[in-house]
């Protein structure tokens, strides 16, 4: 039994810290990389990509909408021949990155807003889905686990790993609790955990009413800039590995 473990990060930007990569990188075995539009810099990425190069750790492109003052996270309606240029532009600069740090861009994972938007929004989907097929239609793209965008992929052609999120409560319906709600983001690294082992054992997981929902996921996200991120994620891989699920890229 195996599971993906990863984290976002190449975040900070210019004097602004985010997260702590190189404690991350060692616990991880996958990165999401920021690409310059909701977050990062290009020295900052390129560091990032040399560190994980360096631990064998799995790249992904984190690509999102371009908000910067935002974080990522504000929704935006955005014309299909800007999302998928969008989307195309920041993987190949991230390729080129990798390349100069001796590693590849092994799949994409949207973030924030144009992740939760594109779980649902067919045309925006869509439009994603393109992007990637028309770069390098050998990426795996990173989804929601349950999502139609899981589905929408695969019927394109494209190779996808579904996640569930270690420090985020779901809702009985097997969908994120929205940030703006008290108890979406959770902060026990022990609860999170004992949370993630059940669902790489089980499938499930206990949702904010108390009722268990069904999330089939190869991948579990720990937020590289959420308080505590690091113990976090050390805790939930030293569970995961003490119950013998072993931690290892989904794109290896």
């Amino acid at each position: 039994m195996h599971i993906d473990l990863n984290s976002d990060l190449g975040e900070s930007l210019g004097a602004w810290t985010m997260g702590d990569d190189a404690a991350m990188l060692s616990i991880v075995s996958s990165a999401n990389v920021a690409c310059g539009f909701h977050a990062g810099d290009a020295a900052g990425i390129l560091k990032t990509l040399r560190a994980a190069a360096e631990r064998g750790v799995a790249v992904g492109a984190h690509v999102a909408y371009p908000d910067l003052a935002g974080f990522g996270r504000r929704n935006m309606d955005v014309a299909s021949a800007d999302l998928q240029a969008d989307v195309v532009y920041q993987i190949g600069a991230l390729q080129g990155l990798a390349k100069v740090a001796g590693t590849r861009v092994r799949y994409v994972k949207p973030h924030g807003a144009l992740y939760n938007t594109i779980a649902h929004d067919r045309r925006q989907a869509g439009d994603v889905i393109a992007a990637i097929r028309a770069i390098d239609p050998t990426l795996v793209l990173v989804a929601l686990a349950g999502a139609p965008l899981v589905a929408w992929a695969r019927e394109a052609g494209l190779t996808v790993v579904a996640e569930a999120f270690a420090d985020r409560a779901y809702t009985p319906e097997g969908t994120l609790v929205s940030r703006r709600e008290p108890g979406s983001v959770l902060h026990d690294p022990d609860a999170v955990a004992a949370r993630m082992l059940r669902l790489a054992q089980e499938g499930v997981v206990e949702a904010i009413d108390g009722s268990t929902v069904r999330v089939q996921a190869d991948s579990i996200c720990v937020h590289g800039d959420s308080p505590g991120a690091v113990a976090m994620a050390r805790q939930v891989r030293a569970v995961l590995e003490h119950a013998g699920v072993a931690v290892q890229a989904f794109a290896a």
